[in-house]
């Protein structure tokens, strides 16, 4: 059931750039080029607005597969991750202005100050110290962008007569996206950032979060838009989504979810706190909302949360968080190819959307690669 007085909100995919899998821990499907064009091609004529590209150890650099993606696309929005402290402002500013070039104004950004200390980068700062730098690094970098020469004396970053000679298309910078559930991370969103992202949590959980970056862009002057991150695993009937979520969690073992639940406890990210408090290290209490469930966060860090259900449900559950300020869903499920046609075939409907696919089935695509044979594709996947 859909609500007339709230518009339709912007949907975003994922891009799986470490790999791709039908069940949590479990990457069956290498992060090829070929796999991941696969992904972003099919999110690009389902008619998803964007997609997230992740950042880590273990993920393909945002900006290089961005870059590569992008000419294989034609309205597919890139949120790209940028680091403060592992990447200069005067150089973040220099790449952005190419990727939006290069993509014709197809850049977000999403800033990533990371948690805890990251020797292994060079970056061993704490929390207050890492949003400290990430406001002078963001302070720095829109100047940048928006034209000015800076000049710039703080106490984690020094730059003189710093330029970005080349502008972006989209003007004064491509839009903003950051994330942070401490108050040091409210304090920058308000200050810096266009969209403040949360991950799933209960809708008065999320709620609060925003009253309070509000607040703090009200000291500055600003307003904020908000988005949200979450899985999803929404089929025709509630049954058959619940039961798909029970077997994305099948195999894994008491012992990984203990020693995942732990070591997300002891984090020294308070987001990745709060999603794992969420499940409780346990799978005996994952339903934490109608339909929101509390499942892939077992082991995975970062979201771990997930819309479950009916996509008539699924999206009543989206148009609570619509309610209290979503204006942005960056969705994901595993495995991201087929998720990706059931979510445009069965969820955009209900939300008040076409997909230029299902508009003409017959002649909507199959994938190709050959861990897709399996499936029958006939106006939708068959019970994968």
């Amino acid at each position: 059931m859909t609500t007339p007085s709230l518009p339709t909100p912007n949907l975003y995919w994922f891009i799986p750039s470490s790999g791709d899998g039908r069940q949590l821990g479990q990457p069956s499907r290498p992060a090829s080029f070929a796999y991941l064009s696969q992904i972003a091609q099919a999110a690009d004529v389902l008619g998803f607005d964007g997609v997230l590209l992740p950042t880590g150890g273990t993920n393909e650099d945002t900006l290089i597969v961005a870059s590569a993606l992008s000419s294989l696309t034609r309205q597919l929005r890139f949120l790209v991750a940028l680091r403060p402290g592992l990447l200069s402002p005067v150089l973040a500013a220099r790449l952005t202005a190419s990727l939006d070039r290069i993509t014709g104004g197809r850049v977000n950004l999403n800033i990533v100050s990371g948690s805890g200390n990251f020797d292994h980068e060079g970056l061993n700062l704490s929390q207050e110290e890492r949003y400290a730098l990430t406001d002078e690094w963001l302070g720095v970098f829109r100047a940048l962008l928006a034209g000015e020469t800076v000049d710039h004396e703080g106490t984690h970053l020094s730059v003189h007569g710093g330029r970005s000679l080349l502008p972006s298309v989209q003007r004064p910078y491509p839009p903003i996206f950051f994330g942070g559930s401490s108050e040091p991370a409210l304090r920058v969103a308000g200050e810096h950032v266009d969209v403040y992202l949360s991950w799933g949590e209960r809708p008065e959980q999320v709620a609060e979060k925003f009253e309070r970056v509000r607040a703090q862009a009200a000291q500055h002057g600003r307003t904020v838009r908000f988005g949200l991150r979450a899985h999803i695993i929404v089929r025709e009937t509630e049954e058959e989504a619940w039961a798909a979520a029970d077997r994305l969690i099948a195999d894994l073992s008491d012992e990984d979810i203990a020693r995942s639940h732990q070591a997300f406890l002891s984090s020294g990210s308070e987001g990745q706190r709060r999603q794992s408090q969420l499940n409780g290290g346990t799978r005996a209490s994952l339903k934490v909302g109608k339909n929101l469930w509390a499942g892939v966060g077992l082991v995975r860090g970062g979201a771990g949360t997930a819309f479950v259900g009916s996509a008539e449900n699924v999206a009543e559950a989206l148009r609570e968080y619509q309610a209290v300020g979503v204006e942005t869903f960056i969705l994901s499920g595993y495995p991201h190819l087929e998720e990706a046609y059931r979510t445009a075939e069965l969820l955009f409907p209900a939300l008040g959307r076409t997909s230029p696919v299902f508009t003409h089935r017959d002649v909507a695509p199959a994938p190709t690669t050959d861990a897709e044979q399996e499936l029958n594709y006939s106006g939708r996947f068959r019970s994968i």
